[in-house]
């Protein structure tokens, strides 16, 4: 029997505008979700909230009019751990996309080989209230500890006022982690505010640490076109342009403001308007962290552990919280 759906938030703004900013050839859309559509990729039971059909034909489309030759799809929690919806894309795309896959403590191995030789290379954690909240730590705990020795990456979505109970947590992975949306700091409340300083502390003294400057209309607090985000990405290229990746966040699920793509593309020459940055954040940061141009071999995750033997994952005392989900 088909599923019918009523959706909770708006779609995204149909009406793409073509960029003025021309983006390199290769250009990677590093952070964006394919959602459905429901009837053949249903969406998940206990989802906190129900989008509207953004299919592959649709997110084809709008990267073609933006000029995007690349994609990494981030598997959204409304699909909850079901990852076939990217696994389809990634199989009809030649090699032009990657993803972020949402997986929980039931994966096995053989789980985790089909995702990795599907083009998966990273999983996600949330830890935003209004998705569910802070994973359980002993679910992170083990899904770090199998996912380390693939190369994969995590990908964390933090609250901005969360980001410095977890700072020192961060630094103690045994792999690299990428944090969503500038850490979703809020733009009025300027740049010496603690959470944006902890973030920047984190690119600075750990090699590990990837921020994605993405989500321009969540940080800002100004609205349309978002230009008071820009002084917030530009500080977070200043800081490791080698460890920076931008994506389009389309199709934008719970935003207070809907975007235009193309507005979101202009912006890419204020955070950076030297050709060399934008080559690597657009083209060679997204290729490395993703492995666009090779592929890793397979490896057993069977007796992953941290150095020492013990279990990967930080020993801090973060104030983790049992939580269903762990998507975005």
């Amino acid at each position: 029997m088909t599923m019918m759906y009523t959706p909770t938030i708006p779609p995204p703004d149909p009406n793409t505008r073509t960029p003025k900013f021309k983006l390199p050839k290769l250009s990677c859309d590093a952070h964006c979700h394919i959602f459905g559509p429901g009837a053949k990729y249903p969406y998940a039971r206990d989802r906190s909230y129900t989008p509207p059909d953004a299919p592959l034909e649709d997110f084809r489309a709008l990267h073609a009019k933006l000029g995007v030759e690349r994609a990494v799809i981030v598997n959204a929690s409304v699909h909850g751990t079901d990852n076939t919806v990217a696994l389809d894309a990634i199989a009809e795309s030649n090699g032009a996309y990657r993803a972020v896959a949402n997986i929980d403590d039931t994966i096995t191995e053989r789980g985790l080989r089909v995702l990795h030789d599907g083009g998966f290379r990273g999983c996600r954690f949330n830890f935003v209230r209004h998705l569910g909240g802070v994973p359980d730590k002993r679910v992170f705990d083990r899904i770090v500890a199998m996912v380390a020795p693939l190369g994969w990456h995590i990908d964390l979505h933090f609250d901005a006022i969360d980001l410095p109970e977890y700072a020192d947590m961060l630094t103690k992975l045994p792999l690299s982690y990428t944090i969503d949306h500038m850490g979703r700091v809020k733009a009025s409340d300027g740049l010496d505010q603690l959470p944006f300083r902890i973030l920047i502390e984190l690119m600075q003294r750990d090699e590990k640490c990837w921020v994605k400057i993405c989500g321009s209309e969540r940080v800002s607090s100004a609205g349309p076109p978002f230009t008071d985000a820009v002084p917030f990405a530009r500080k977070i290229v200043e800081t490791a342009v080698d460890r920076v990746i931008w994506g389009t966040d389309w199709p934008h699920p719970n935003v207070k403001v809907m975007p235009n793509d193309g507005d979101l593309v202009d912006l890419i020459p204020l955070f950076a308007p030297e050709p060399e940055f934008q080559q690597k954040i657009l083209v060679d940061n997204p290729a490395r962290l993703f492995e666009f141009d090779q592929r890793r071999r397979w490896r057993s995750t069977s007796r992953a552990a941290a150095p020492g033997g013990r279990s990967s994952g930080s020993r801090c005392s973060s104030p983790w919280r049992p939580a269903s989900r762990l998507g975005s």
